[in-house]
């Protein structure tokens, strides 16, 4: 999926050698997280807003070169990478460069988040399930066996959680046959953490507890 077309071309881009008045007015006026600092017309760095109480307007932007982030993307950088650019930089400003390292402009959070929002993950009808295995027992080729073995579409799967050797995977799938394909992932050995429809396993056993309860009290 191409995002060059939510290129913004409108947020400023500042020199190093320019007064920090100006990022100052920028990040006050703004809710960004960094701005592109420039050298040679050629992107040296990121500034950053969490720096702005130590920024003094008659002094000059290189005072801060040590401290310059250093993060982007290409045009041609793939909207899940800018969205892991996003993440990993805790931003919601991300400036886009061509092949010279010229800043072309930049890609605003809300912008690809919704791009994220409008593919089918999204908007297809579809059921959630959030499973979770060991990191080592996992295979999304077994996933995928699991749900259309019971007749049912993968509308998509990503990774959602990692971490002390589990790894959580949210899925999308097609309603037709939900409680079948949430007993097949138990008996594969995956966790079940969400499941958005009524899990038949989950009533079944409300009912033997009921009876068993029932069966006590004679």
């Amino acid at each position: 999926m191409l995002i060059e077309s939510h290129i913004i071309h409108t947020i400023p881009v500042f020199d190093i050698k320019d007064n920090l008045e100006e990022p100052i007015h920028f990040f006050t006026n703004s809710i960004y997280s960094h701005v592109a600092i420039t050298e040679d017309q050629k992107l040296l760095g990121l500034l950053s807003e969490n720096d702005l109480e130590s920024f003094e307007g008659d002094k000059s932007i290189d005072i801060f070169r040590s401290t310059l982030e250093s993060f982007f993307a290409h045009k041609t950088t793939s909207w899940l990478d800018v969205l892991e650019i996003f993440s990993r930089n805790e931003a919601n400003l991300v400036p886009v460069l061509d092949e010279e390292a010229h800043v072309l402009g930049y890609y605003d959070l809300n912008d690809i988040v919704g791009v994220f929002i409008d593919t089918p993950f999204f908007k297809e009808p579809g059921a959630i399930i959030v499973v979770a295995k060991g990191i080592k027992d996992y295979s999304f080729s077994e996933i995928a066996q699991i749900v259309e073995s019971n007749n049912t579409k993968l509308i998509g799967a990503f990774i959602t959680d990692a971490r002390s050797e589990v790894i959580q995977i949210t899925l999308k799938i097609g309603v037709n046959n939900f409680n079948e394909v949430v007993n097949t992932f138990r008996r594969y050995n995956y966790t079940i953490l969400f499941g958005n429809k009524d899990d038949q396993f989950l009533e079944d056993l409300k009912e033997r507890s009921d009876y068993l309860d029932k069966f006590l009290n004679v």
